[in-house]
C-alpha cells in the first residue's frame, strides 16, 4: 500500500497546526531537501522513534530545513541513544545530516 504523504499529513504528525505561515515553512524545507520525497514517511516514524528521548523533529526558524532535535537530556545514555538513532536512521535511508557544534540539533540535508 502506498500512503501519500502531504504537507498537512506532515505538519500534523510533527504536532505543528496547518496554517498559512507553516504551511510554506514546510513546502520551503521540503524544497529544499534533495530528495524528501524517498524518505519523507520514515521522518515520522523517526519521530515517533525520538519521543521517550525528549527529541522530536521540527521545522528549522533560520533555515529551509528539518532539523532533528533533543532538549535537556542530562543522561549521558539517553544523550548517546539519541546520537546513535539519529546515526542509524541517517545511514540507512541514506540521508546527509549537518551537525551543530556542541547542540543536540542536526539539520536534514537530503539524500546523499
Amino acid at each position: 500500500m502506498h500512503l501519500e504523504i502531504s504537507n498537512e499529513m506532515i505538519l500534523s504528525q510533527l504536532g505543528y497546526t496547518s496554517n498559512t505561515s507553516s504551511l510554506t515553512q514546510v513546502e520551503d524545507a521540503i524544497k529544499n531537501t534533495k530528495g524528501f520525497e524517498k524518505f519523507a514517511k520514515h521522518l515520522i516514524s523517526l519521530n515517533d522513534n525520538l519521543k521517550h528521548m525528549n527529541a522530536y523533529i521540527a521545522m528549522s526558524n533560520n533555515t529551509k530545513y528539518f532539523k532533528i532535535k533533543s532538549e535537556n537530556i542530562d543522561n549521558q545514555a539517553l544523550k548517546d541513544e539519541f546520537h546513535e538513532a539519529v546515526k542509524k536512521w541517517s545511514n540507512k535511508y541514506n540521508v546527509s545530516l549537518e551537525t551543530i557544534p556542541n547542540k543536540e540539533v542536526y539539520y536534514i540535508i537530503g539524500i546523499k
